[in-house]
């Protein structure tokens, strides 16, 4: 491994955790608030634009690493022959299509519930709306991290 592929393999891969945090305090303050009927407050568009954040800077990380720098992105797709061997090999089709799509549509779907949820006036909305497209970007996240469950295993912590 070039050093650049690890480090940048170490940010995106303890930067997840602060996506995990600030996506799972999002969605609690979302369903509280919405739930219980709370007003919006600075503090719930702060953890959202926490959430947001954090997406942005792990796809950031993700792309240089797919594009430019890891063995299993747009360079092990060449390597392996190309898309149709890629899409035959459960591992090579999971770092080169699943993982990647997904993760952009997580951070689609966390987007649009960011920019949906300050357009209303009404704070229950507001918090429905986050509520909504926030969960479903971490359920997206939480679908594609390689857990090793229904993904290729990684270590859940790198040093």
């Amino acid at each position: 491994m070039t050093s650049a592929y690890s480090i940048v393999l170490l940010l995106h891969s303890w930067s997840r955790w602060l996506v995990l945090i600030f996506g799972l305090i999002a969605l609690f303050r979302a369903l509280s608030g919405w739930l219980g009927r709370k007003p919006y407050t600075g503090a719930d568009n702060g953890m959202g634009a926490a959430f947001i954040g954090s997406m942005h800077l792990q796809l950031l990380l993700g792309l240089i690493l797919y594009f430019a720098l890891s063995p299993f992105g747009v360079k092990g797709m060449e390597a392996a022959g190309g898309m149709g061997a890629v899409m035959k090999d459960p591992a090579a089709r999971f770092w080169g299509v699943e993982h990647i799509t997904t993760m952009i549509l997580a951070v689609v779907f966390a987007q649009i519930g960011r920019s949906l949820s300050k357009k209303p006036a009404d704070d229950v909305t507001k918090h429905r709306r986050a509520a909504i497209y926030f969960g479903i970007a971490l359920l997206l996240v939480l679908l594609m991290i390689p857990w090793g469950i229904w993904n290729p295993a990684r270590p859940l912590f790198r040093f």
